[in-house]
């Protein structure tokens, strides 16, 4: 198992030129509008996706970084079967262009991980460029066994233990395990009529056989 990197000081909400927070009902616009300038709008179609289509992120790990009241960057984790094992399944990560020399992304991986080991969860698994992951723990090391349900590139496919044997015997097709996602959706107000009816306590038939 690897050790968590440690976020370096200037990188905490106080000293950075960025803070990094739960996500909020507001983020959404900006962080739909991020995902989709970041990996263009064929997003939806990507493998990994299917295993986020219909379902809410793990809690408490969904995570926004904003600068100066805006979105900059985005990470979200989610319930996975791998391969019959409980773990998250990390992504996407976006960072706005202008802020990726800030360390913006790092921070949030950093943020993501030490909030899903305080969490209790076992293992991470994402599909991404491994040199890039690689200063965070994850490895190709224990995902050889493991599929996704669409092409991958499998070089690509990457675990961290958050606990030692985390991923011991991961063997099979990574499944979503997450709860289904609660769309809120606008009701048109009544017709003052009917609203009259409700509150007197009845509600008549507007058609009579």
């Amino acid at each position: 198992m690897t050790a968590l990197r440690k976020t370096p000081d200037t990188l905490i909400p106080n000293a950075a030129p960025f803070a990094i927070r739960a996500e909020r009902a507001s983020d959404v616009v900006a962080r739909e509008a991020l995902l989709d300038a970041c990996f263009g709008d064929n997003r939806h179609t990507r493998t990994c996706q299917r295993l986020r289509d219909g379902r809410a992120p793990a809690e408490g790990l969904a995570l926004s970084a904003v600068r100066q009241g805006r979105v900059v960057g985005s990470v979200r984790l989610w319930h996975v079967s791998a391969g019959g094992l409980p773990a998250l399944m990390l992504g996407p990560l976006a960072v706005e262009a202008s802020s990726r020399q800030l360390g913006v992304g790092a921070a949030l991986m950093d943020h993501a991980l030490a909030a899903a080991k305080a969490r209790g969860h076992r293992a991470v698994i994402l599909l991404g460029d491994a040199p890039y992951y690689a200063r965070f723990g994850f490895s190709a090391a224990r995902t050889g066994e493991l599929a996704l349900p669409g092409a991958f590139e499998r070089d690509r496919l990457l675990g961290l233990e958050l606990s030692e044997g985390g991923l011991d015997g991961a063997w099979g097709m990574i499944a979503p395990t997450g709860r289904p996602e609660i769309i809120m959706m606008s009701v048109p107000p009544l017709p003052s009529a009917v609203s009259a009816k409700l509150e007197n306590g009845r509600l008549e038939p507007s058609c009579r056989s």
